[in-house]
């Protein structure tokens, strides 16, 4: 890379014994930061959801780093040994297979170990799929709750589509290809066919696709064609809206209700909302009756 470009990275300090998470594309490997860059050429050793993957981007870049293992079924073990070796005094970044790492993906664990052990956790940020959809989005999407992947399990699915219902702020969700149609059905179940939905596919790839219709029309657009079920899935859903209903149950009150719900007997779940909220307690019994028996 340009050299006056690389310089830009410099003038920051880049202190030993510190752990960088650095984003990667998460698709176009033109995606990536300078200051990325920078850093991957920088430290002693690069941590790796799949070290295969990682090797493949790296070497785009022709970057050459010893590569560590650090995935979601070995993360503890390997940041025991980050760990050491950061008290050593290494550098050591850590990049999952694509985006920004700990949002649904591996590192989470080792940033707790490192910030535990004392140790500085730098943030390199870049490309990120929940970013990348809403600037797509417009004004629609003022708020949002990042949820990540819905349980696979359709009763804990529902349960917990069933808490977000009463949330005014958009919902974004992660789905794989072999459960998105599922999902989407479910979404507009326990939603509300009304909602706006706006579905990203294969961000940033080539085949990257866009589409905004009502949560309703989801799946009839999904399965109009093949393609449309292939690939990674970023959703985005409009939240409730911001009006009390007429049994006096607004939505921050459903929401808390479906939260006690899904681990309190009926009446039970009913009464503590009521208290929390100060929404009618058999209004809310009426809804928490819905919820077990839906």
């Amino acid at each position: 890379m340009d050299e006056r470009l690389m310089s830009l990275a410099e003038g920051q300090h880049y202190p030993a014994g510190t752990l960088y998470v650095v984003a990667t594309p998460l698709g176009n490997t033109a995606d990536i930061t300078v200051r990325a860059l920078h850093i991957l050429g920088m430290v002693d050793a690069i941590a790796c959801e799949d070290t295969r993957n990682s090797a493949l981007l790296l070497q785009r870049y022709g970057i050459d780093k010893p590569l560590i293992a650090a995935h979601q079924h070995n993360e503890n073990e390997a940041a025991t040994r980050l760990v050491e070796r950061l008290r050593g005094g290494e550098r050591i970044a850590y990049i999952s297979d694509a985006g920004t790492p700990g949002i649904s993906d591996p590192g989470a664990r080792l940033v707790d170990a490192v910030r535990a052990a004392g140790l500085g956790v730098v943030p390199v940020p870049g490309a990120s799929a929940v970013i990348t959809l809403l600037s797509a989005a417009g004004a629609w999407v003022e708020t949002f709750t990042f949820v990540g992947f819905l349980p696979s399990k359709s009763q804990q699915r529902a349960q917990a589509i069933a808490g977000l219902c009463g949330s005014t702020a958009a919902q974004v969700f992660y789905e794989a290809p072999h459960r998105i149609v599922e999902t989407v059905a479910a979404l507009a179940e326990g939603l509300g066919g009304e909602r706006r939905l706006l579905i990203g596919r294969e961000l940033t790839k080539r085949f990257e696709d866009i589409h905004e219709c009502a949560l309703r029309d989801g799946v009839a657009w999904l399965k109009a064609d093949p393609n449309r079920q292939r690939g990674e899935f970023v959703l985005a859903v409009s939240g409730a809206a911001a009006s009390e209903s007429d049994d006096g149950v607004d939505a921050e009150a459903q929401r808390v209700l479906a939260l006690l719900v899904a681990e309190l007997p009926t009446k039970s779940a009913a009464k503590l909302a009521a208290a929390i909220t100060g929404a009618p307690k058999n209004a809310l019994y009426e809804r928490a009756l819905a919820l077990k028996n839906g």
